[in-house]
């Protein structure tokens, strides 16, 4: 084969390499679990790396399900419960601090078929407890208004809401200054002897509560399952961390499947609080060793 020949497959080999790198690099939901963290103080917005379909669930069919966007959350609100299967957000970490005031005006969405009103609440011994908690929508007026929508409330006992659910909803906001941002997703549990209600509206009372988190620019990539009792839940945060993989088991949801397999396999089976809780982010040295 002639100089000139070699040179022109070279030249289209090169050239199928770089259409190939840069498509993998643009493809929407295409995530790379050693991609760059960003780290100047603008980089963190909802633009600075592709998080399309990482707060998406899926789950059983046969589970009454409307799904609504807010600002700054979506719901997947159940009408016969009158309370959320789910609700899923991305906490930014420049997110987590802002100058809007805590509104407390809870509110019906009447385009929504089963939103329970705030007097359900009234005086059955339970909080109105948020999934998405308004602490984390002081960036923007209309999302802490909307945080206060019946569709992203579950009654809670006032030790859990207070206690241990703040806690986490505390320590997520450290977590997400320090990955920049990381994806939450938080609903009831409900077993089939769960057959209190509240109200009017018969607000059906769930017996626990699960979280999952993913960090999605953290190296490597990790996630996390959180499941409380619908009750005083004392000691340490440890004790209720569970695998991402637990929380599908007991809720029937798939989290975080626009994940590739191999890196959602391996983030869901695994239980790290002692990892997730560490206000240092990791490091490689030379060999690719953690330190």
């Amino acid at each position: 084969m002639d100089k000139n020949k070699i040179l022109k497959y070279a030249a289209v080999f090169i050239l199928i390499i770089g259409i190939a790198y840069f498509w993998n690099r643009l493809s929407p939901g295409a995530i790379d679990k050693n991609f760059d963290t960003p780290t100047s103080s603008g980089s963190d917005s909802k633009s600075a790396i592709e998080l399309t379909d990482l707060d998406k669930v899926t789950g059983s069919k046969s589970v009454p399900s409307v799904v609504k966007e807010y600002e700054g959350f979506t719901v997947d609100f159940n009408p016969e419960n009158k309370t959320p299967n789910y609700v899923a957000w991305i906490l930014h970490g420049s997110e987590t601090e802002g100058s809007t005031a805590r509104s407390n005006n809870f509110w019906t969405d009447q385009e929504l078929e089963g939103c329970p009103d705030t007097r359900d609440y009234s005086r059955s011994g339970y909080d109105r407890g948020h999934m998405c908690p308004a602490g984390e929508q002081k960036w923007s007026e209309e999302a802490m208004l909307h945080s206060f929508v019946m569709a992203n409330i579950c009654p809670q006992k006032h030790e859990l809401n207070t206690g241990a659910w703040k806690t986490l909803e505390d320590k997520e906001r450290v977590w997400a200054k320090r990955d920049s941002a990381i994806v939450i997703i938080a609903g009831p549990i409900y077993d089939s002897s769960d057959k209190e209600t509240i109200g009017r509206n018969k607000v059906r009372v769930p017996s626990a509560f699960f979280k999952v988190l993913l960090a999605p620019f953290a190296k490597p990539m990790r996630a996390i399952g959180f499941v409380y009792p619908n009750m005083k839940c004392d000691g340490n945060m440890q004790a209720y961390a569970v695998s991402v993989d637990d929380v599908e088991k007991i809720t029937g949801f798939d989290f975080f499947s626009a994940l590739p397999d191999e890196i959602e396999n391996d983030i869901e089976s695994v239980v790290s609080f002692r990892e997730w809780n560490s206000n240092k982010k990791k490091q490689k040295n030379n060999e690719g060793v953690e330190r």
